[in-house]
């Protein structure tokens, strides 16, 4: 690998020049064994988006002249409140879509298969990837855009879909939705449902009920549009992520220090994408990695959270797949939400559940007591009350 990463960057140093600066002081006879990776600084989004303002509109992250590039992309822009574009020539957009190959073999497709996508892909980078990953290998692929939700469950019956691309809020979603309609999805043909976009793949609560509705199995799936897809779950050693060896290195190191550590940040470096790398990227997800390995091939449990979503409440650090674990336990809790005030010297969680069952409040703010040991207010409100998300779910509200 480190053999790998060396070619990169003696292949991008030359033209990119937004990294011929991060790396002007980096001599390649350096990088002789897997810990010379840290001899090269970190990149961050703070970086990348500051590259861009000032360079607008495509930054200076390119390895080739801009007309090569044909592929557009940008991220949803939640963590510094400013999208981030990507660009792919032919042959970077080629090595994702060649990293899908190896996802749909891994988790056996064939061309028996229907894959569908139940939702519009607008400029995000994976679900576009996905699909044109799968038409490229020869599988069958539908797009549901443009669609209602409804819609979309009948169109995905009729036409005999066995593998749902989702994000694991709408896939969950859905199943409020067939359940309404009278559709039953366990009757369907689809036998696998691969989640991405934010935590809940991992999450045994969240898994379970998106299974039980659908009559399927849960895979879970990491990406981003800086490095494309990166991690798969296995079908044989489930309740974690394993890392596609030929998208990437991984690290993971504790955000304050930045030094290696078994739980804490995902750090990735991007190998076949040269057209556009990221090196040694940051990228703000909280992982733990195997224990006992020397490279890092496996994340236990998924992705965690994220490193800016931690609050503290009444002194306890807490995850938003904390609440998400717990809430999930309740079938009959269709969706919530959760404000954290921390306009006083002790930060609150008002809990906001969407349920018929008024008993459901006491039972939630029971076993977050027990077990985040804090008290959280609790409300039930009628179904249909809080809003539906079909990609990444925004259910936490920080107050400041």
């Amino acid at each position: 690998m480190i053999d790998l990463l060396a070619e990169l960057i003696a292949a991008i140093r030359p033209t990119n020049r937004f990294y011929a600066h991060k790396l002007r002081d980096l001599n390649l006879a350096d990088l002789t064994t897997p810990a010379d990776i840290r001899r090269l600084p970190f990149t961050t989004k703070a970086e990348l988006v500051a590259d861009q303002l000032q360079h607008p509109p495509y930054g200076t992250n390119h390895t080739e002249p801009l007309e090569r590039y044909t592929r557009f992309h940008q991220t949803s822009g939640t963590t510094t409140g400013q999208p981030l574009v990507w660009l792919d020539t032919p042959a970077s957009w080629d090595s994702l879509l060649g990293i899908w190959k190896e996802i749909y073999a891994t988790l056996g497709l064939t061309a028996k298969d229907t894959l569908f996508f139940p939702f519009s892909f607008g400029p995000f980078l994976g679900f576009w990837s996905g699909f044109e990953g799968a038409a490229r290998l020869g599988l069958r692929v539908l797009s549901g855009g443009g669609m209602s939700s409804t819609a979309r469950l009948k169109f995905l019956i009729r036409h005999g879909a066995t593998v749902v691309f989702a994000t694991p809020t709408y896939a969950g979603h859905l199943v409020e939705v067939a359940e309404r309609e009278g559709i039953s999805l366990k009757d369907s043909a689809v036998r696998m449902i691969v989640v991405a976009g934010e935590p809940g793949g991992n999450i045994p609560a969240t898994r379970a009920r998106i299974e039980a509705g659908w009559g399927a199995t849960v895979i879970d799936h990491y990406g981003l549009t800086e490095t494309g897809p990166i991690a798969l779950e296995s079908l044989d050693d489930p309740g974690g992520l394993a890392i596609l060896p030929q998208a990437c290195l991984a690290e993971v190191i504790d955000p304050a220090t930045l030094e290696p550590a078994e739980t804490g940040e995902l750090v990735l470096t991007t190998l076949a994408r040269r057209a556009c790398p990221v090196i040694r990227y940051r990228t703000g997800d909280l992982v733990r990695r195997a224990p006992g390995v020397s490279t890092i091939t496996r994340l236990d449990g998924g992705i965690l959270g994220r490193a800016d979503e931690m609050v503290q409440v009444r002194g306890n650090n807490l995850y938003p797949s904390a609440i998400e674990a717990i809430v999930r336990r309740w079938p009959d809790v269709t969706e919530y939400r959760a404000t954290v005030d921390c306009t006083g010297p002790l930060a609150g969680l008002r809990l906001e559940i969407e349920t018929d069952r008024p008993d459901a409040a006491r039972d939630i703010a029971r076993a977050i007591q027990d077990e985040l040991l804090f008290r959280a207010d609790v409300t039930v409100l009628p179904p249909g009350t809080l809003p539906r998300f079909e990609m990444k779910a925004k259910r936490w509200i920080i107050q400041r």
